[in-house]
């Protein structure tokens, strides 16, 4: 790792993280069971949290921001509980953050290998906030430490053990907005020849401003410029059909993108306090097979 592509730790990631520890106890039933979201947080946080979770709201978008958060990581595991049943064992969080499905694994069989990869400065924080927790680290988890845009995700991975012929699943959730389009396809060629016959890959990613509505295209605006006052703007958004014909194109066989009609009748139906996702972000499984 080249020491001047180093980068201080992701706020993105904190406000994801206290975004998802919300879900927990603003919404029910929840999308996505995480009893490691508050915990990693810090008491101080899980305390102000227990007395005033609305406080944490920042705006009327913020429940579908909230829900979006629960439904993509579901989907990610999801897809890798249906990749485990078919004999995958090897599963990779790309820009992990506080990606917390590490430290609460429910299945023990078939055996997982877990890697976590994140810019350095990222992971080490998460290591103190886990220590400061205290969450233990299980032992089929490793750490490596990759920046997208500069370094070999490959390389790095194969150092820290991964095995790229025995297939895998892989999530990349909430970072191919913050990437430049090379990197994000110089990363998808690579997954497509490591996931082997019955892995494949989860990201979301931003869809194009111009095919939003006009009332869509204004809170895409403001979402953009409150990434970007955290000093991690938005780079990359895409056509959904152009963006599923570009990953068969890189070897994928099985393309399934998910939109905001999609995720809502998969994952908040029937609910009784309204919660859904919006439409400025979809779901992408694109699989082996």
């Amino acid at each position: 790792m080249a020491a001047e592509h180093e980068r201080p730790a992701s706020r993105t990631a904190w406000r994801v993280a206290l975004v998802r520890a919300t879900h927990q106890v603003l919404d029910r039933p929840v999308v996505l069971d995480d009893p490691i979201a508050i915990p990693i947080l810090g008491p101080e946080i899980s305390a102000a949290l227990a007395a005033d979770p609305a406080a944490f709201e920042r705006g009327p978008i913020d429940s579908y921001l909230r829900a979006f958060i629960a439904a993509r990581a579901r989907f990610a595991e999801d897809h890798l509980d249906a990749a485990r049943s078919r004999g995958v064992g090897q599963y990779v969080i790309l820009g992990a953050g506080l990606d917390t499905f590490a430290y609460r694994q429910r299945r023990a069989a078939p055996p997982l290998r877990i890697w976590e990869v994140d810019q350095p400065a990222t992971q080490l924080w998460k290591q103190d906030r886990l220590a400061a927790g205290p969450i233990a680290i299980p032992a089929n988890v490793q750490y490596v430490a990759v920046d997208f845009e500069h370094d070999s995700l490959p390389d790095a991975l194969a150092a820290a053990g991964f095995d790229a012929r025995a297939g895998a699943v892989f999530a990349w959730l909430g970072v191919t907005m913050y990437l430049t389009r090379p990197a994000i396809e110089t990363t998808l060629a690579w997954i497509a020849s490591a996931a082997g016959a019955h892995g494949g890959v989860a990201f979301d990613y931003a869809v194009d401003r111009a095919q939003l509505p006009p009332p869509q295209q204004a809170v895409f605006d403001g979402l953009a410029a409150r990434v970007a006052a955290a000093g991690e703007p938005w780079v990359t958004t895409f056509d959904p059909p152009a963006l599923a014909e570009r990953l068969r194109s890189l070897g994928f066989g099985t393309i399934e993108d998910a939109g905001g009609d999609e995720l809502n009748a998969r994952y908040f139906a029937g609910r009784a306090d309204g919660l859904r996702v919006g439409s400025l972000a979809r779901m992408m499984w694109a699989g082996s097979w």
